[in-house]
């Protein structure tokens, strides 16, 4: 039987094939290549010392013939010292030379072990973004697919009570049905869409000088009936005096939409979630607070990591809301950031610069 991860062991494993034949043959061309230099080089150091003792050879016959038949003793021991001498130097020479061939062989492991780690930590992060984007596809495939069936499903309902009397109510329910699944397919095509700007670099945000006021209020009311259906309080405190400060008021409306739909998501009922506006220095300051079960330690900086769930197993959602609310600060020159209140909860804040 074969499973969908043979495919990819296959390929890694003649990569892996491919990698390693080569390295044998770059290997085997370094080392040629070095026996061949050093052949070289022994050469020339062996001719120029043979023409170095010819030419000294030379020299003392020439000496010799003009003391007659005997060279005297002092010249001899002379003669003999300087040899010693030159020997000497030519072995220690000799050993720098291996010496320094050795560390070129150390240093030649050494590269390798480097590039060999390298190489892993390579593999690594390719092996997680594979990861990552298989589990990605497959949470919005499954996100997609059910929000797809509500809307065919519903579909049909319409279709038949359309065909019996009295049935407006009935028809105008499942059409809202219908309405909400729709926004939501679109909400998260629109997420995709803001994705691949953000990794094009071509994230759009048009800023004005302007209140935040009517922004945030518009946010709050767009989720009061949600709230209250699940019998969670919603609060708006706008902090005085009223701040002006720029952005584009449509996208601070997507980051607000993504947080508070963060906090209803992880609020009971009966618990409240409270939207706070305030200037602090020089920084105009949104808060998003909840009274649910907080985030864990270890996640309050990663929930702003692209496809992120804190909770494993979690479909609400598909990871990218935090992860674009993050860019989206960022384009204006903002910052974003987690905390946990010390009686539980959650809050995710995040300020925008004040005009100086």
């Amino acid at each position: 039987m074969t499973t969908p991860d043979q495919p990819a062991s296959t390929e890694r494993q003649q990569t892996d094939e491919s990698l390693r034949a080569e390295r044998e043959k770059a290997d085997l061309a370094i080392v040629e290549s070095l026996e061949d230099f050093e052949e070289v080089a022994d050469s020339v150091v062996t001719l120029a010392r043979q023409r170095a003792d010819a030419v000294l050879a030379a020299a003392r016959a020439k000496v010799d013939d003009s003391h007659g038949e005997q060279t005297p003793l002092p010249l001899l021991r002379a003669r003999a010292k300087a040899d010693q001498v030159l020997e000497h130097e030519r072995a220690a020479a000799d050993d720098v030379v291996r010496e320094e061939r050795s560390e070129q062989v150390v240093q030649l492991a050494t590269e390798r072990s480097v590039t060999d780690k390298d190489l892993v930590q390579e593999r690594e992060r390719a092996d997680d973004a594979l990861a990552t984007r298989d589990e990605f596809l497959a949470i919005v495939s499954h996100d997609l697919r059910n929000l797809l069936n509500t809307v065919l499903g519903f579909a049909g309902l319409i279709a038949k009570e359309a065909a019996r009397e009295g049935h407006n109510t009935k028809v105008i329910s499942d059409a809202q049905r219908i309405q909400r699944s729709g926004a939501r397919m679109n909400r998260l095509i629109g997420d995709l869409v803001d994705v691949a700007s953000i990794h094009a670099g071509t994230l759009a945000v048009a800023r004005r000088e302007q209140s935040a006021s009517p922004v945030v209020h518009e946010a709050v009311e767009m989720f009061q009936a949600q709230a209250a259906a699940r019998g969670v309080t919603l609060v708006t405190t706008l902090v005085p005096p009223p701040t002006v400060a720029t952005f584009d008021p449509a996208r601070l409306l997507q980051v607000l939409i993504n947080l508070l739909s963060n906090a209803l998501k992880f609020t009971p009922r009966n618990g409240t979630v409270e939207v706070r506006v305030e200037a602090v220095d020089r920084e105009l300051r949104f808060s998003v607070s909840d009274t649910g079960p907080g985030i864990p330690a270890d996640k309050l900086e990663a929930i702003f990591d692209r496809y992120l769930q804190v909770r494993s197993g979690d479909r609400r959602g598909v990871g990218l809301g935090l992860y674009i609310s993050r860019c989206i600060v960022q384009g204006h020159g903002g910052r974003i950031w987690a905390s946990n209140g010390a009686e539980g909860g959650a809050t995710v804040s995040f300020a925008l610069p004040l005009k100086g």
